[in-house]
């Protein structure tokens, strides 16, 4: 019983170890109750999904899965062959053929060595493809997605999933699953090789298993609570970061940096305390497999060792300094894959929690579709009629009630009233950026749900009061990437409204920088610029949304020539609160509180003296007093 006193003191070290994990994971698992998440996917349900992309590739998996059989072929063989030199190197062998035995081990390493590479080679390749459709999967459904669904959707949580987590999940094809795959290959070859040995010295071996299963399963069960902790914290630093950093001259002017220094850092303290929790878990699970390791080498060494010395046997089992080397070598190739565990389930869960949120946003259903039976608009005259059209944002917290009217083609409307009367509400409906709750919207006496929402937008051209330009160049913003439309084309396009005037006076004309938003240009400019790409891609109705709002009057002169001009084209929608700019509409709609009050030519209204007559005399005498 005292030769057998270090195994049990090895096996009670053990069983305190296990304890002290059990533990601390409920410790951990306690913190963590009082955290909730977004929305959790079961492991199959992730794998089942993942596998989509992959599958048009398994050509390229196959192969790596041949090449990888022939590394673990390396490391289920090499210590059968180091053994057996041992052996050589112990009795009296001729040096021949011990040189031969090193010639094999050599030429068995450098295969496996070319075959690591060609692995490496074809999954960094077939990962990249899959990684970039996912992406473009990803963006592709967020383009689809409702303008009221991308208003509820913070920027940099989009960013986040379309940059951030799919590279974390790249990991998951690249190296992951390719190297998990290959550790349960190899556990087993070494298992089967170990038994052909040593069967008694692999039961001692075996013994340990349990204990790594009760670590691993654990381990497993927390590392996704922690990872999806992690990515929570990522996401809310980078919607912080975009919203604030748009808005950093408004922080700066209302001498807010304080306050917005301590928000960032409540985000930011959160994000270092799920780290903690991460590096805490991650802190007790890989030292404790590499305790059973040792523990299992000491093993080896106390029963090899006593085997060798005193020419025991056990159960009718030699054990040898070959016998010992050779496990010794299997041992290491037996929890290696598990110590490398710790780092597979680090990127495994990563990607995993990162699936997560990718299939989130996947799973969004857009709200605006095109029905089954959608069409192709054909050519429009411009036609444009409301039939009764009810609409809300939110349940029945009505915006439009009741709304009528019509719109002759090639006629110039404009949309009056006071702040939340409607006016822009009409403008997206039409453009079917929401769907209505009741009535309908006709475009040459067609419903425009039974078009398609691409070719229903195609006929139209929008410019709004706050225009986005794009980071490149000018050409690029008017163009909109469109390529194959000649410069002459650009050109006309800015001369019919006025652009040409500040556009030849750049150093690069066309070709001059456009920064973030267009920043490097005044409101005036990048008003005229909005007229200039709408004007070139020839839309049948065209809608101004405050497109005169807050420029110069010098611009508002341009803008107004240009709005003549354009009364040619096509059907004009506008909106605009200087009534000055409308006074030459073919028809002016007054809206009040999502209701029509009244509609007319200016002088019809003025004659009135109803809410347009009012709106215009409280306008007319505030620019007086000016």
């Amino acid at each position: 019983m005292r030769e057998y006193l270090p195994l049990l003191i090895v096996g009670a070290v053990i069983g305190a170890f296990t304890l002290g994990f059990v533990i601390a994971y409920i410790r951990l698992l306690r913190q963590k109750e009082a955290v909730g998440f977004d929305r959790n996917m079961p492991d199959g349900e992730i794998i089942a999904r993942l596998a989509q992309y992959a599958k048009p590739y398994w050509r390229e998996f196959l192969l790596v899965l041949g090449i990888m059989l022939v590394s673990i072929a390396y490391d289920v063989i090499s210590p059968l062959i180091v053994g057996e030199i041992e052996r050589m190197v112990s009795g009296s062998v001729e040096m021949s053929r011990l040189l031969k035995m090193v010639a094999v081990y050599a030429g068995v390493l450098i295969v496996s060595l070319i075959c690591t590479y060609f692995q490496a080679v074809i999954l960094q390749k077939t990962g990249q493809k899959i990684l970039s459709a996912l992406r473009l999967n990803l963006f592709s459904h967020i383009e689809s997605l409702s303008h009221a669904q991308l208003n509820e959707i913070p920027v940099g949580k989009l960013v986040t999933r379309v940059a951030n987590d799919t590279n974390a999940i790249s990991m998951l094809f690249t190296n992951i699953l390719v190297t998990m795959v290959k550790n349960v290959f190899l556990v087993v070859g070494v298992l089967v090789s170990m038994l052909m040995v040593n069967y008694v010295l692999t039961c001692m071996v075996l013994c340990f298993v349990p204990f790594l299963v009760l670590f691993t399963v654990i381990f497993r069960k927390y590392t996704r609570k922690v990872f999806r902790k992690v990515k929570d914290g990522t996401t809310d630093i980078n919607t912080y970061l975009s919203e604030n950093l748009s808005g950093i001259k408004i922080t700066q002017i209302f001498n807010r940096e304080q306050q917005k220094m301590a928000d960032f850092m409540e985000k930011s303290n959160k994000l270092k305390k799920a780290k903690q929790n991460q590096i805490f878990i991650f802190g007790i699970f890989r030292p404790m497999v590499y305790m059973l390791y040792i523990s299992s080498v000491l093993f080896l060494l106390y029963l090899g060792g006593r085997g060798y010395i005193k020419s025991e046997t056990f159960l009718g089992q030699t054990i040898d300094a070959g016998t010992v080397v050779i496990f010794y070598m299997y041992i290491s190739k037996f929890f290696n894959p598990i110590q490398t565990l710790a780092e597979q389930f680090n990127m495994l869960q990563s990607a995993f929690a990162s699936a997560e949120k990718i299939f989130t946003v996947l799973d969004m259903v857009p709200n605006v579709v095109d029905a089954p039976d959608a069409m192709d608009l054909p050519e429009i005259r411009g036609e444009i009629e409301f039939k009764n059209v009810w609409f809300a944002y939110k349940d029945e917290e009505w915006v439009l009630r009741d709304v009528s009217f019509h719109v002759d083609p090639r006629q110039t409307v404009a949309l009056v009233g006071s702040t939340g009367s409607g006016k822009s509400t009409i403008l997206s409906l039409i453009c079917r950026n929401y769907d209505i709750q009741k009535g309908q919207i006709l475009i040459d006496g067609i419903d425009i749900r039974k078009i398609k929402i691409a070719s229903l937008r195609s006929r139209f051209g929008q410019m709004l009061q706050d225009v986005f330009l794009f980071s490149g160049t000018i050409r690029s913003n008017i163009l909109l990437r469109e390529e194959g439309i000649p410069d002459e084309e650009v050109w006309e396009a800015c001369r019919y409204v006025n652009a040409d005037r500040f556009i030849s006076r750049l150093e690069n004309g066309l070709d001059e920088v456009v920064r973030e938003r267009g920043n490097n240009f005044s409101a005036g400019q990048r008003q005229l610029l909005s007229f200039a790409r709408t004007i070139l891609h020839k839309p049948s109705v065209m809608i101004l949304d405050e497109a005169t709002a807050n420029i110069d009057t010098e611009t508002e002169l341009l803008i107004q020539d240009s709005l003549e001009k354009m009364k040619n084209i096509g059907t004009m929608l506008i909106v605009a609160h200087r009534l000055s700019t409308i006074q030459h509409a073919d028809n002016i709609i007054v809206l009040s509180k999502g209701r029509i009050l009244e509609q007319g030519t200016h002088q019809e209204l003025l004659h009135k003296r109803g809410r347009y007559y009012q709106l215009y005399t409280l306008q007319f005498t505030k620019e007086n007093m000016k």
